[in-house]
This record gives C-alpha cells, sequence and structure tokens, in this order.
C-alpha cells in the first residue's frame, strides 16, 4: 500500500483530472500511480491532502461517523470575538443541517509563503484554528462567514495525528513511521465511533 502527504497549493484541483477546466491538478506534481486523495480540499484552499490506494482506508478518513480531527488554519474577514468562536465551537446552522460541535481559537499570524494570488482584505483580519470531525464540502468557509467572518485563505495542516510540519507547497512525501501507525490503527479500529 502507498501512503503519502501532499502540501496542495492554491488553486490546484484535489484529482488527477481536470474535466477540461484547465485547472492544475494533482497529476502536475506526484507521480505515483493508483493513489488518491483520502478526502478533498478546494481549488482555493491549501495543505494536507492524505494520498494512498488503500480504499478502506479512504472511507474511513472521509466518513464523520469515525471523528477524525482535522485542523484548518483560516485567516478571516472580522473581529474573532469569544462569542463567535464559541458559535463555532457549538454548531453552525448551514441550509438546513447544523455542523458537529467543533473546535475554534484565535491564534497568532502563521508564518506561511505566500499565496500566487494574494488575499486583498477589506477590513481587520486575524487568524483562528478550527478543528472538525466533519468535512462537508466547504463546510468551513460556509460556518465562518455564517458568523459574520468571511475565510479569505484556508490550509489544512493535520489530519488526526498527521501534520503538514514544513513540506513546501506542491511537495509530497511519503509517511513516517510513526504517522503509519495512526493510519493502521485507523485502518483496523472498529466500524464506528458511538
Amino acid at each position: 500500500m502507498n501512503y503519502i502527504i501532499f502540501n496542495k497549493p492554491y488553486g490546484v484541483l484535489s484529482q488527477f483530472t481536470d474535466e477540461g477546466t484547465g485547472h492544475a491538478t494533482l497529476k502536475n506534481f506526484i507521480d505515483v500511480p493508483g493513489v488518491y486523495a483520502a478526502g478533498r480540499l478546494d481549488r482555493d484552499s491549501e495543505g494536507l491532502l492524505l494520498l494512498t490506494d488503500d480504499g478502506g482506508l479512504i472511507r474511513r478518513l472521509t466518513d464523520p461517523g469515525h471523528r477524525i480531527e482535522k485542523t484548518y488554519w483560516v485567516m478571516v474577514e472580522g473581529d474573532p470575538t469569544p462569542e463567535r468562536l464559541l458559535h463555532l465551537e457549538c454548531g453552525v446552522d448551514l441550509k438546513g443541517y447544523r455542523t458537529l460541535p467543533a473546535k475554534a481559537r484565535l491564534i497568532p499570524a502563521p508564518e506561511l509563503p505566500p499565496r500566487p494570488k494574494p488575499v486583498t482584505p477589506h477590513g481587520p483580519t486575524a487568524w483562528i484554528e478550527i478543528k472538525l470531525r466533519e468535512g462537508k464540502k466547504r463546510q468551513i468557509r460556509h460556518m465562518t462567514a455564517a458568523v459574520g467572518l468571511p475565510a479569505l485563505r484556508l490550509i489544512r495542516i493535520a489530519i488526526g495525528e498527521i501534520t503538514l510540519g514544513d513540506l513546501p507547497p506542491g511537495a509530497w512525501r511519503v509517511l513516517t513511521p510513526d504517522e503509519l501507525r495512526f493510519i493502521h490503527r485507523r485502518r483496523h479500529s472498529p466500524d464506528k465511533q458511538r
């Protein structure tokens, strides 16, 4: 089995085909045959993607019933007051769906490489860290917008115990022995957590 992580740059699709869009894809960066992303990041988001040819693991990592925590750093426009952060933590109503409880906290601005398309805020900005155990399409962007904090930049930095570390954008590497132990615990864990 192959297990790799990739630091997906801004503007890259989380798949190997562009379906006629003309956007860069994983094929532009990764030459390992037969691997697929275990979950996605939208084209405008950056950061950690786990790729594998282990279909059972992909299902476990992408099913919210398994409650694997994913960590994101989010640059938002506005003031992330304690009340807004608490609202994110308690769950946000999104189009008839309430998000699961999350963790949210204000963090210092991280040292990151500049994005190819610069962020252009219209007001004050701040960085927050959000930890989720689910991952619906554009969920964090919808959550932060719902509490009055539009997301300007979004980077996934961890999936469970697997972290992006200092892997530069556009680079990939195989998992370390410790990361593989985490993967194998997840691969052989019970079907659902109650």
